[in-house]
């Protein structure tokens, strides 16, 4: 890790994975840090989460990541791009990723470009990390994601999706795209029609593929939540959604596209004064309830919310453990909050079974005592990152490291 947030240069080197009863795979060590608020464990996380497609896990613009010394604070000189790396194992052996700010493209200022590379060569979409390694995570401000707006629960659902179907990546970006176009289109009252129904056709089959690949992930999800055992609540999910609704009434892909493009075309003048669109996947909805009691999740109490969002990572991580033959990576930031001490070792318990490389953050090594002697723990503060009982690991002699290298 290079120039990320708080860390001018940083290298973990972790134990190697050892042999797994679940599905044949390597099984890693969990990893645990441990430090005062403040102190860079969360930015740790964040750049780990820049080796999967997206934002991160603080939904970050590419130049807001970027580290600032306290020279250039309150200065208008720019910063040096931020790059992370890392080798991973996966079951077809190790395979090297790379992320980071193009430097030409100015971090804040003007447009910001991205930079991939997979196994040392560069690569133009950031699916291809997906390909690779599947990783989800939890925060601290998700715990209000069944209280909050549709679109939270959207991108955690897409985050799911990513681990069965890379290319659902690809396909958020082209719809996503089509539709920012399609809107600005309207609005400026010039929009070619052309043009506008080669962007509708675009939005309608990349639309109905994303809303199919949701449909069957919440169907997966559910099977494998009903199955689960311990304390964690079980969750019933649904995806609530027009595009959803015609796919789960058995109509054919290519009917519902043609109903989408359809409904799109008709309500132009509507989208024009209102902005966006009237319809498609970008206002679907995950619904979730709390099985046993039969409440939505957004009237549990907070710690049932989160164990409701835990249940359903753990049931993912289960599904991918059994499909594609090793977990996703699990970054668990302050997971520990709200959790009692049974819902604790249960997570704990689940993750060290299923073999899955899950980092783990706190401010209380206490919260963690289960997993002595069983995880890798790290104590970070002031920027510094210490294995337990050795000297920082950025400062230990002889690191110097390239910009690429995490």
């Amino acid at each position: 890790m290079h120039q990320f947030r708080s860390y001018a240069r940083a290298e973990l080197e972790l134990a190697p994975p050892s042999a797994s009863a679940a599905a044949g795979a390597p099984a890693a060590l969990p990893v645990v840090l441990t430090g005062p608020n403040g102190a860079g464990k969360t930015n740790l996380l964040e750049a780990i989460s820049f080796l999967a497609p997206g934002r991160g896990l603080r939904g970050a613009k590419l130049g807001e990541v970027d580290r600032v010394s306290r020279q250039q604070e309150g200065t208008d000189r720019e910063a040096a791009p931020w790059a992370v790396a890392a080798s991973v194992m996966t079951p077809d052996g190790p395979r090297d990723l790379g992320s980071g700010r193009d430097p030409a493209s100015g971090g804040g200022n003007g447009r910001e470009r991205r930079l991939v590379k997979v196994d040392g060569v560069a690569v133009r979409g950031q699916q291809a990390l997906a390909e690779v390694v599947s990783m989800v995570w939890l925060t601290p401000q998700m715990d209000g994601l069944f209280r909050e707006g549709a679109g939270g629960r959207r991108r955690f659902l897409d985050r799911l999706v990513y681990g069965y179907d890379p290319e659902h990546a690809a396909r958020s970006n082209a719809y996503e795209h089509s539709l920012r176009e399609r809107a600005r289109l309207l609005k400026s009252g010039r929009g070619d029609r052309s043009w506008l129904e080669a962007l509708e056709d675009s939005m309608a089959r990349h639309g109905t593929a994303i809303a199919d690949a949701r449909l069957a992930m919440v169907e997966r999800l559910q099977h494998a939540c009903d199955a689960g055992e311990g304390p964690f609540p079980k969750a019933s999910l649904a995806l609530d959604g027009t595009v959803e609704r015609w796919l789960a009434e058995g109509q054919p892909a290519l009917t519902v596209e043609d109903r989408l493009r359809a409904g799109l075309a008709e309500s132009r003048n509507q989208d024009a004064e209102a902005g966006g669109a009237a319809i498609g996947p970008h206002r679907s909805d995950l619904a979730a309830e709390h099985a046993d009691k039969g409440v939505a999740a957004a009237l549990c109490s907070t710690g049932e919310q989160k164990a409701l969002l835990i249940a359903v990572l753990l049931a993912h991580a289960r599904l991918l453990t059994l499909e594609r033959g090793a977990p996703p990576l699990l970054l668990l930031d302050e997971v520990a909050a709200h959790l009692d001490g049974a819902r604790r070792t249960a997570l704990y318990g689940e993750i060290l079974d299923l073999g899955a490389q899950a980092w783990l953050t706190g401010t209380d090594v206490a919260d963690f005592e289960s997993l002595q002697g069983r995880a890798q723990f790290f104590a970070i503060a002031e920027g510094t990152i210490h294995p337990a009982g050795g000297p920082p690991a950025n400062e230990m002699p002889g690191n110097e490291m390239p910009a690429n290298e995490i």
